[in-house]
């Protein structure tokens, strides 16, 4: 039997893909090597299979504090992409281990590792 691969990205509307962008690096995101670069479109790529998409958003997508998009990253890096954004990641209920924040278009960033493999490795 044929083993499927597939990858699921999130392409996120921003208003200034520059800015956009150089947050998105913050979070170990950075443009794919040999990619062209489209004057509306950025792909961005973390080396380890994750992946961000960033396009100019159409007129009225995004509203100033009603912006309703979210991205969660999985990665065992909380504590440390907490504390260069100037947050504390906590335990959550559902068993997590995560901090939030948001992007310069206010499109929610969520960074969380299980709880229970916390120190595993």
């Amino acid at each position: 039997m044929m083993e499927r691969i597939h990858s699921l990205v999130a392409v996120v509307p921003c208003n200034n893909l520059d800015v956009s962008e150089a947050f998105y690096a913050r979070l170990g995101f950075t443009e794919r090597l040999g990619e062209h670069r489209y004057d509306e479109y950025r792909m961005l790529s973390d080396g380890q299979g994750g992946e961000i998409h960033l396009a100019r958003a159409v007129d009225g997508w995004l509203v100033p504090g009603r912006n309703p998009f979210a991205i969660y990253l999985h990665t065992e890096k909380v504590d440390k992409l907490a504390f260069s954004f100037g947050r504390k990641a906590e335990d959550k209920p559902w068993g997590t281990y995560e901090f939030g924040v948001s992007d310069p278009d206010q499109t929610l960033v969520r960074v969380g590792w299980p709880t229970r493999l916390r120190g595993k490795n």
